[in-house]
C-alpha cells in the first residue's frame, strides 16, 4: 500500500507531522502556508494522457481521466497528469491549454518508445503506450505498479503565494544502474477547468477538464552519486480552477521509465492531503 509522509508548518514551526496511507484523510492546520510531502517505499504510477479541445475523440479519455482519478483523493496508486498538444489548433479551435512542449513531450516519449505513432487521445502508463485505457483492467495496471519498490524517493516543499508556487524538491535514486539517464521534473496541474468550445471538431460541447499540466520546469539530471534538486517556481495561471497541485516525479529521459512520482495538492494557499 503506498503511503506519503507530510509535513505541514504556520509560520516558522514543523508542528505537524503525519503518515498517511491509501483512503487516508489529513486535517491541515488553519493557516499553514508551507507544506513538505515525502514518496514512500512503494512505487506509483505516472499516468499521462494527450489530449485536446479540438479532437473530437478526446472528450471520452477526459472524462475517463476524470472518473479513474478523482481529484483530491489521497494515497493513490497512480497520479494523472493531462497534457494538451497544439497540433490540433490549427483546424479551427485553439485549445488555450495546449503549449507546443507537450507536443513535443509526447514525440519524445514516441522515440523512447521506439515509435512513429503520435495520437490523441493517447495514455502513457510509467512512460511507455496503454492503448488499452478504456479496458476494465486498466486498474489492474495502475495497482502493480503500488506493488513494486520504488527506484527512486522524492521529498518535496510547496510554499504558496500570491502569484506562483515556490517549490524545493530533491530526490534520490539508490541504485546506481537507475541512474544513467535519470531526471527530476516538476509539474503544476489543476483541475475543474471549463471551456465552452465554438469551434472544430468539438463546436458547441462544454468540455471539463482535470490534471491539466500548466506548467513543467527540471529534466534536472541525477548525478553519479544518484542525487537531483533544486529551487523551482511555478507562475499561478490566471484562469484557477479547483484542485491545483505539485506534481514531482523521476523519469528516465533516454527510455521514458518512471522511476517515482509524487503529488501535493496546494489550493487557496492551503496545502492539502498528499498523494
Amino acid at each position: 500500500m503506498p503511503f506519503t509522509r507530510i509535513f505541514c508548518r504556520a509560520g516558522s514551526g514543523w508542528p505537524v507531522l503525519a503518515v498517511f496511507a491509501a483512503g487516508a484523510a489529513i486535517a491541515v492546520p488553519a493557516g499553514a502556508d508551507v507544506c513538505r510531502a515525502m514518496s514512500g517505499p512503494q512505487s506509483v504510477a505516472l499516468v499521462e494522457l494527450y489530449t485536446s479541445e479540438g479532437c473530437d475523440s478526446c472528450p471520452p479519455a477526459d472524462r475517463w481521466l476524470t472518473s479513474t482519478f478523482p481529484s483530491g483523493a489521497a494515497g493513490a496508486n497512480a497520479i494523472a497528469l493531462a497534457f494538451h498538444v497544439d497540433y490540433w489548433d490549427r483546424l479551427g479551435w485553439k485549445d488555450r491549454f495546449a503549449s507546443p512542449a507537450w507536443t513535443e513531450r509526447q514525440y519524445a516519449a514516441a522515440r523512447a518508445n521506439r515509435s512513429r505513432l503520435v495520437y490523441t487521445p493517447q495514455v502513457l502508463v510509467q512512460g511507455s503506450d496503454f492503448p488499452d485505457w478504456r479496458g476494465k483492467g486498466s486498474a489492474a495496471v495502475f495497482a502493480a505498479a503500488a506493488e513494486k519498490p520504488a527506484r527512486a524517493r522524492i521529498a518535496l516543499e510547496a510554499e504558496s503565494r500570491r502569484d506562483a508556487i515556490a517549490v524545493k524538491v530533491t530526490a534520490r535514486v539508490p541504485a546506481g544502474g537507475d541512474r544513467k539517464g535519470a531526471a527530476l521534473f516538476v509539474a503544476l496541474a489543476d483541475s475543474r477547468l471549463v471551456s465552452e468550445v465554438k469551434a472544430g471538431e468539438n463546436a458547441g460541447v462544454r468540455l471539463t477538464h482535470d490534471h491539466v499540466v500548466r506548467a513543467l520546469r527540471g529534466g534536472i539530471a541525477v548525478n553519479a552519486a544518484g542525487d537531483a534538486g533544486g529551487d523551482i517556481t511555478l507562475p499561478r495561471p490566471a484562469e484557477a480552477g479547483t484542485a491545483m497541485t505539485v506534481v514531482a516525479f523521476v523519469q528516465n529521459t533516454e527510455t521514458g521509465d518512471v522511476l517515482q512520482v509524487l503529488a501535493l495538492p496546494v489550493a487557496a494557499g492551503v496545502c492539502g492531503a498528499p498523494r
